[in-house]
C-alpha cells in the first residue's frame, strides 16, 4: 500500500498528535483505516493476532505499524491482542498509554463472520462470532473510554450495520446478524451514555461488498474481485466521521459513500476494484437508502 493508493479529493483537518486504537488492524479495512489515519498525522496502534506472517493472509501488525511509520513519519505501536480476553484488552490500552499518554480514537473493525443458517452453525463459530463481535467491541470501548473523556474530540467507531428489525436480515444467517447487531447496539447505548463526555460513537457499514480476507473466504465460493469495492472507501469514511465534532457526529448508524458524497466526493470509480462493473449490494442494507452515487450499478447479494 502506497500514499497515492486512493486519490485525494478531499481535504481532512489534521489529526496531528492524535492517537488511534484500531483492532483487527493488520490486514482488510483495519489496515486501510490506520493508513488513512497514519496519512492524516494520527498516530496508530494496530491490534491483531497475526504476529508473525500467515502463510494464507497478507500483513501482519508489525508490517501495518512499519508501513504507516515510514510512509507517513508518525509515532506507531503494534501490539497482540486477542479481544476475546479481557487481559489482553487491558495490556493493549495499558502500553498504549504507557507510549502515547492518551487516547483520542477507537476503531473496532476485529470481526468474525460465518454465513451460515442455524443448523450449519457450530457452537465453535457460534461462540467465536459472540465473543469476537459484540463481546470484544464492549470491552474494548469499556477499556477505552476512561482515557477516551480526556480527549478535545474523542471517538469510537463500531464497524457494524444499522439496526433494521426486518426477517430477512436474519433468516439465512442468524448467528452472524445477532452477533453484529450487538455492536450496533453498542453504539446505540454507549452514544447516548458517553454523550456529555464529548466522546462520540456510530456505526460505518459499506453499501457494497468489499474486498477483504473475510470476502474471498466466505466457505460457499469466493466472491470475484469485480463485484466489489476496496477498504479505502470505509477507511476514507472513518476520517470524514472522526474531524468531525464528537457532539455533532454521534449516535448515527452512516453508509460509507453517503458520508463521502455528503463530504463532495465525486469520483467513487477509484474505490471499485473493477469501475464501472455491478457491484454487489450488502448483506445489511435498508431499502429505504438514498439513493447510491450516480453510475452505480448495484446487485443483490444472496446467501443460498
Amino acid at each position: 500500500m502506497t500514499k497515492e493508493t486512493i486519490q485525494k479529493q478531499h481535504q481532512y483537518p489534521s489529526l496531528k498528535g492524535k492517537v488511534a486504537i484500531i483492532s483487527g488492524g493488520s490486514r482488510g479495512i483495519g489496515a486501510a483505516t490506520a493508513h488513512a489515519l497514519a496519512r492524516n498525522g494520527c498516530h496508530v496502534v494496530i491490534l491483531g493476532k497475526t504476529d508473525k506472517p500467515h502463510p494464507k493472509l497478507s500483513g501482519t501488525i508489525h508490517s501495518v505499524a512499519k508501513e504507516c511509520q515510514d510512509l507517513y513519519q508518525i509515532e506507531t505501536l503494534a501490539l497482540m491482542c486477542d479481544i476475546r480476553y479481557e487481559a489482553e484488552i487491558l495490556n493493549a490500552v495499558t502500553n498504549t498509554m504507557k507510549k502515547f499518554g492518551q487516547i483520542d480514537i477507537l476503531i473496532n473493525s476485529a470481526s468474525a463472520i460465518s454465513l451460515t443458517n442455524t443448523l450449519e452453525t457450530d457452537f465453535k463459530n457460534f461462540d467465536l462470532m459472540m465473543d469476537i463481535n459484540i463481546r470484544g467491541t464492549y470491552l474494548m470501548s469499556q477499556a477505552c473510554v476512561p482515557f477516551l473523556k480526556f480527549s478535545d474530540n474523542a471517538h469510537i467507531i463500531n464497524f457494524a450495520p444499522p439496526l433494521v428489525m426486518n426477517a430477512y436480515h436474519f433468516n439465512k444467517h442468524l448467528a452472524y446478524t445477532i452477533s453484529k447487531y450487538g455492536m450496533s447496539m453498542c453504539t446505540l447505548g454507549m452514544a447516548h451514555e458517553y454523550y456529555h463526555d464529548n466522546i462520540g460513537v456510530n456505526s460505518l457499514w459499506p453499501r457494497t461488498a468489499i474486498k477483504t480476507a473475510a470476502t474471498e473466504n466466505l466457505g460457499k465460493g469466493n466472491i470475484p474481485d469485480k463485484f466489489m469495492r476496496k477498504p479505502e472507501i470505509m477507511a476514507d469514511a472513518v476520517l470524514e466521521i472522526v474531524t468531525k465534532p464528537a457532539k455533532v457526529c454521534s449516535g448515527s448508524f452512516l453508509i460509507d459513500d453517503l458520508v463521502l458524497m455528503a463530504a463532495g466526493v465525486k469520483d467513487f470509480d477509484q474505490y471499485a476494484c473493477v469501475p464501472g462493473n455491478a457491484l454487489l449490494r450488502d448483506l445489511f442494507l435498508p431499502y429505504d437508502l438514498p439513493l447510491p452515487p450516480e453510475g452505480t450499478i448495484l446487485q443483490e447479494w444472496s446467501v443460498t
